[in-house]
């Protein structure tokens, strides 16, 4: 997919927006790998990179700060819809998320708007399952490997100077 557009669409808070200064770094069939800024200004973070695993269920992200040292490692649990038409790809989150901090420390988070987008019929008990299989799949890869072999297509882009 040449001069692909990406959209994320979250649930909480209700939003898609188009990733339009995203910049696709490097593409195959089931990663795409990314350089952005942040949407909006924030004091903790500036920018980052972030590899989409389409066929595993999640993105992981390196966040770094302003003077580019590693903020944490963020890892969202999603899933996509192509429009080969308009050349375009919609990324889901579904909500649970796994930080993994510079000292090795992992957290799972917002499991609680998890449970609320399904409670208030924002998401369906077929995503729900989607979600929670992918964060599976992804924690037992955390804990077995580490976080290297994940954020390994990011590295190799940053250290060409991407």
């Amino acid at each position: 997919m040449k001069n692909l557009t990406l959209f994320r669409k979250r649930f909480i808070p209700d939003e898609c927006v188009e990733l339009k200064d995203d910049v696709i770094l490097k593409q195959t069939d089931s990663t795409i790998v990314t350089k952005w800024k942040t949407i909006h200004d924030r004091s903790d973070l500036s920018s980052g990179y972030s590899c989409y695993y389409l066929d595993r269920g999640y993105k992981i992200s390196k966040f770094l700060r302003s003077d580019g040292s590693l903020l944490c490692w963020y890892c969202d649990i999603i899933t996509y819809e192509e429009d080969t038409e308009k050349n375009s790809l919609l990324v889901i989150d579904l909500l649970a998320d796994v930080k993994i901090y510079p000292d090795g420390r992992i957290k799972v988070v917002d499991l609680d708007e998890l449970s609320e987008a399904f409670e208030k019929g924002l998401i369906d008990q077929s995503l729900l399952k989607k979600s929670l299989l992918s964060l599976n799949r992804l924690l037992n890869e955390i804990y077995s490997d580490g976080i290297s072999p994940l954020a390994a297509p990011i590295e190799e882009l940053v250290a060409q100077g991407l």
